[in-house]
């Protein structure tokens, strides 16, 4: 089991995902969980692994997301006596009991900057990139002469087995050597951005050179030339922050529209007999009344409304 768990875990490392790794750390009974019990929490709120019963899930998936969006893991207490207003701490009203203490490690991907080619630019776009910490490849002969920052550097262009996740950036700097052959490899790639230094006329040239290697319409015009945000940059340098600035700009409208995503289909309603939070999604236990639809934890909380929906609903104020 702990097997299958590290390989999921490398299985979303691999694609780029980011995840929160949710591990049991303390307990006091009765609850299911006990220390060292470990699960996965995924960018698209599913959890992949088991730690606790139902009552305390859509609590962790909850603030696993929290964690993903701010990157700093989170020491949280699930109990059903609430002394404080700790804001770590929260509050389980299942009729299970126990406390439940679960530390948050979130695995966010680092950026991963693919630069091509050996110029000024190259190598300001190097020593920028790693000063925001991502990671670097550098490819192009002598590239790691240019650019010994780099986390990895390889003389060709055209690296078989080099693939891209949701957080690759290719950016070609080849600047009048080997302008196609570079394009022609960082296509192949097919990362979510490609971006050509060159202007605009430079641009069009390979680009019929590429029409000509049977690329398509929509491959050629994913490629983002000139480079880089346009806040008239001349010297390498500025290039190169024009660059990594397009680039976090792409990655936080991700992330906004993922934030988008996973509320809409991470709506939640409150269970009326123990009022905790359950994601509607692929909820488990339902009841219908009235032509309204009610969504509960655990079967326990749907039996128990159901034989007396009226006095429930009265007690919580429907």
């Amino acid at each position: 089991m702990f097997k299958d768990y590290l390989n999921k875990a490398q299985e979303l490392v691999d694609r780029g995902e980011p995840f929160v790794i949710a591990l049991v750390v303390g307990y006091e009974a009765p609850i299911s969980g006990k220390p060292g019990y470990r699960a996965i929490v995924t960018q698209d709120g599913n959890i992949w692994g088991w730690i606790a019963g139902g009552c305390s899930q859509s609590i962790i998936v909850e603030e696993s997301l929290e964690v993903m969006k701010t990157g700093k893991p989170r020491l949280i207490k699930i109990t059903p006596d609430m002394e404080n207003d700790n804001p770590n701490h929260r509050q389980m009203s299942c009729h299970s009991g126990g406390t439940l203490e679960v530390y948050l490690e979130p695995v966010v991907p680092k950026p991963h900057i693919i630069i091509m080619g050996i110029s000024a630019t190259a190598s300001s776009l190097c020593r920028l990139s790693k000063a925001m910490e991502y990671q670097v490849t550098a490819l192009g002969p002598a590239s790691d002469k240019f650019m010994p920052e780099a986390d990895s550097c390889m003389d060709s262009f055209d690296v078989p087995g080099l693939s891209a996740t949701e957080n690759t950036f290719v950016v070609v700097v080849t600047q009048g050597e080997g302008d196609e052959v570079a394009l022609e490899a960082a296509l192949k790639i097919n990362a979510p951005y490609c971006a050509f230094v060159a202007s605009k006329k430079k641009a069009q040239a390979v680009f019929r050179y590429l029409q000509k290697k049977n690329f398509t319409k929509e491959q050629i015009k994913s490629v983002k030339a000139p480079a880089g945000l346009d806040i008239k940059a001349t010297r390498p340098e500025e290039i190169a922050l024009s660059i990594l600035a397009e680039v976090v700009m792409a990655i936080r409208q991700r992330d906004i529209k993922l934030q988008d995503t996973g509320s809409s289909s991470s709506e939640t309603a409150v269970d009326p007999i123990c009022g905790m939070n359950v994601k509607i999604d692929g909820a488990k236990h339902t009841s219908s009344y009235k032509d309204d639809t009610y969504y509960f934890c655990c079967a326990g909380c749907k039996m128990a409304f159901e034989t007396d929906p009226e006095k429930h609903l009265s007690a919580k104020g429907a």
